[in-house]
């Protein structure tokens, strides 16, 4: 799973596509390390981080949680990113399976 509970959420990776079209969450996709990551597309360019906070918003509004607990911990100029969710790791994990396991 490109996600991992944590006492405090889940901490999520994320592979970025700015410019992408449209703002939305593609499924999971195998790195090529193996790992996995969220393959997820936002339509702002990667300037002044526009993008990232484009996609802190995609993460919040689809687990349906504030935009204050959704937080940006690496990646913040590089494609693979990791963001921490803040809530119940049990609830959040549901909603991300829901979202993107079908």
């Amino acid at each position: 799973m490109p996600w991992s509970s944590t006492p405090e959420g889940v901490v999520l990776t994320v592979r970025a596509t700015p410019r992408g079209g449209r703002d939305g969450l593609d499924g999971i996709v195998e790195l090529a390390d193996g790992r996995r990551a969220v393959k997820a597309r936002v339509s702002v360019a990667p300037e002044d981080g526009k993008a990232n906070a484009a996609l802190a918003k995609l993460l919040s509004k689809a687990v349906g949680l504030p935009a204050s607990r959704v937080e940006l911990v690496s990646g913040a100029t590089a494609r693979l990113k990791t963001f921490r969710l803040t809530g119940d790791p049990a609830e959040l994990t549901a909603r991300l399976q829901a979202l993107l396991q079908g």
